[in-house]
């Protein structure tokens, strides 16, 4: 009899023990809709990347920028921002044949994984937007340009204090909530998302600053105007239409107008498709048409200025070649000329500098100099560079640059019986191939 009750109770001891590890296994399966769903709370697909297995502490890929550091990648206060977000291991826990995994989900929004790095991302939506002051920047004047008698001359570069609560990565963007009304009416207006010209560290290289580079949108008797003749009033360039209807932009605007002290409304960081790759060795072929260089002066500040982007002994980690096209219609429109001038004298081997100003320089069959017709000039540099793998192209600015480049490589692809279109798709599926136009 007891040996009868003893089975019974083996018995009913494998079955509980099995009903718990089934019920264990089941909790950490996919919910229906694909996402990860813990104790009933799902998670969207931004939490869900970042529940991807992670490698052991002592091989983990670091945070930091190009090229790799072991030291946190982004510090708010003076302590890392985030820690690692999700780490799987195997438990020692067997249910007949299912291995239990313990997965650590990650819980803190805000960051997301691209290419093996955490990074900041949407750390701050409307709702928890960021209140940051406009600070005098040491490097740049508040307007970059000087009049060229166009309505929309102006360029700045203004900095912000975010006190250390905004990192972002070189080539991401940042939103601008402005008071309004926008051209819907609404109040306050609209995000309106700017490229960061600032490098990681910003200007000052303390990590708690980011600049934007802004123009400042001025139309006459066009389409729209939120100004009738007469209601125009001088901005703070001093530039003003009282004889014509008049639309400034809403936002661009408002940050042109901005002094310091003032108080801005930001969001973000966002944007993916404009980081650096992580080869230090990789070539970066940029292209840039007026406020588009925003990017590219992100990335020039780190790999030729900051000290974040040199070795020990001064030299500069990044080890390839970085060569900027610039397009803008005026020589008084050139934008951080300065800085790029510096950086052709300093690095002749590793940096290339050439700008096309469309209203005043034309090429030997005198057609005017678009950023095209200046590629155009060195169009079989710029192909071989692009059959090397760690070659990368970065375009910003106005739509229609992609067809200008087009037409610079496309006839040398249809020489080799390649079809230029497809070698595109290639470029871009081995993400080498980088966009941000508007």
């Amino acid at each position: 009899m007891s040996e009868m009750l003893s089975g019974k109770v083996v018995v009913l001891l494998s079955l509980l023990v099995g009903l718990v590890c089934g019920l264990f296994f089941f909790r950490q399966l996919p919910a229906a809709d694909g996402n990860f769903s813990v104790e009933g709370q799902d998670l969207d697909d931004t939490t869900l990347a970042l529940a991807k297995p992670m490698m052991p502490s002592r091989f983990r890929m670091p945070t930091a920028r190009l090229p790799v550091s072991m030291e946190p990648r982004f510090m708010v206060n003076g302590v890392p921002a985030a820690p690692i977000l999700a780490q799987e291991k195997q438990s020692d826990q067997v249910c007949g044949r299912a291995v239990v995994l313990n997965a650590q989900v990650a819980t803190k929004a805000g960051y997301k994984m691209v290419d093996g790095r955490e990074i900041p991302f949407n750390l701050f939506k409307k709702a928890n937007a960021l209140k940051v002051k406009v600070v005098k920047n040491h490097v740049h004047p508040h307007t970059l340009t000087e009049n060229t008698g166009d309505a929309n001359w102006e360029t700045t570069h203004v900095t912000f204090d975010h006190k250390g609560e905004f990192p972002y990565l070189e080539g991401m963007s940042l939103g601008v909530i402005s008071p309004g009304p926008d051209k819907r009416g609404q109040t306050p207006a609209a995000i309106r998302l700017y490229s960061i010209a600032s490098s990681a560290v910003g200007d000052d290289e303390t990590s708690k600053t980011v600049s934007l580079c802004v123009k400042r949108v001025v139309e006459l008797d066009g389409k729209f105007a939120n100004r009738e003749k007469g209601e125009d009033k001088k901005d703070n360039a001093g530039t003003h239409f009282p004889d014509n209807k008049v639309y400034r932009g809403v936002c661009s605007n408002y940050i042109c107008d901005l002094k310091q002290g003032d108080e801005v409304t930001i969001t973000g960081p966002v944007g993916t498709e404009m980081l650096l790759p992580q080869d230090p060795s990789a070539n970066i072929i940029m292209l840039a048409t007026g406020t588009g260089i925003a990017p590219m002066r992100s990335y020039l500040r780190l790999l030729f200025n900051d000290a974040a982007g040199a070795n020990a002994d001064g030299s500069r980690k990044f080890k390839g070649l970085a060569w900027l096209f610039l397009g803008v219609p005026f020589s008084k429109s050139l934008l951080y000329d300065d800085e790029n001038m510096e950086y052709k004298e300093k690095f002749p081997d590793q940096f290339r500098y050439d700008y096309a100003v469309s209203r005043e320089q034309k090429n030997a069959e005198g057609q005017k100099m678009y950023i095209q017709t200046r590629i155009a000039e060195y169009a079989q540099e710029v192909w071989d560079l692009m059959q090397l793998s760690n070659t990368h192209l970065y375009v910003c600015g106005l739509k229609g640059m992609e067809k200008g480049i087009a037409e610079v490589l496309g006839p040398i692809a249809e020489s080799k019986g390649l079809v230029y279109t497809d070698l595109v798709k290639s470029w871009k599926k081995a993400d080498r191939w980088h966009v941000e136009v508007y």
